[in-house]
């Protein structure tokens, strides 16, 4: 049994749409951002850097005690390797999913994240920030465009694989994101053929019975945003 600690977000639904892939038994354990449960010192003795997702693996590999594990790619990462799925297996195919899912992380998650607030959630508009954001996320979207160029079904390659499931729910809003996807004919297609999964779609289903209100409202700003180290202290 895996507790999933989770929340509405792209990167929480990284690992709801791989535990639906896995068939791996879970249990959501959620943690409302909006209220400030991400601070609460149980979830922080899991996570640290305050952020969901998070898992505790109660069966782990090497016959210890629960594993606990924070960072979605990481997670991602670890529960490929506990399954031996969606991840290949060879040194080259491995490889390459690695560097799509690091390049996620690295990239298109905070470029985009960027992008949500400067365009949604700032205080006022700030056409500067909101220009470089809009024009970085436009930018990954081509880098996506054009490796999926090629015909291939999935980002790595023939096989679905963690690097689709790091990317997908960071291009499910292209809306607010300020993209047009037929701008991205090749990312288009990919889109779609991702969402039609029943696995997306039972994860995603899981995210509307546990949450259909936006994560950042009026009341949620000051808990989301502006935080100092005196959170960690």
């Amino acid at each position: 049994m895996i507790d999933l600690y989770y929340w509405t977000t792209p990167n929480g639904h990284k690992v709801t749409m791989f535990l639906e892939e896995a068939g791996l038994p879970y249990r959501i354990v959620p943690v409302h951002i909006g209220k400030g449960e991400q601070f609460a010192p149980e979830f922080l003795r899991i996570a640290p850097n305050n952020r969901i997702p998070a898992i505790v693996d109660h069966h782990p590999e090497d016959g210890g005690g629960p594993l606990s594990l924070f960072e979605s790619g990481a997670i991602l990462q670890y529960l490929a390797d506990k399954t031996k799925r969606f991840i290949p297996q060879d040194l080259r195919g491995r490889n390459t999913v690695l560097q799509w899912l690091y390049w996620q992380m690295g990239g298109l998650g905070p470029m985009a994240g960027q992008n949500h607030h400067f365009v949604q959630y700032a205080p006022e508009p700030l056409p500067y920030a909101i220009e470089r954001y809009v024009k970085e996320t436009s930018r990954l979207y081509g880098v996506l465009n054009k490796q999926l160029s090629d015909g291939r079904a999935f980002i790595a390659g023939d096989d679905y694989s963690i690097a689709d499931m790091a990317c997908y729910p960071w291009v499910v809003p292209h809306e607010r994101q300020r993209q047009t996807l037929p701008d991205f004919p090749h990312l288009l297609r990919w889109l779609e053929r991702v969402r039609e999964r029943p696995a997306t779609v039972r994860a995603y289903q899981r995210a509307s019975e546990i949450n259909t209100a936006p994560v950042v409202d009026a009341a949620s700003r000051s808990l989301l945003f502006g935080q100092d180290a005196g959170v960690v202290r």
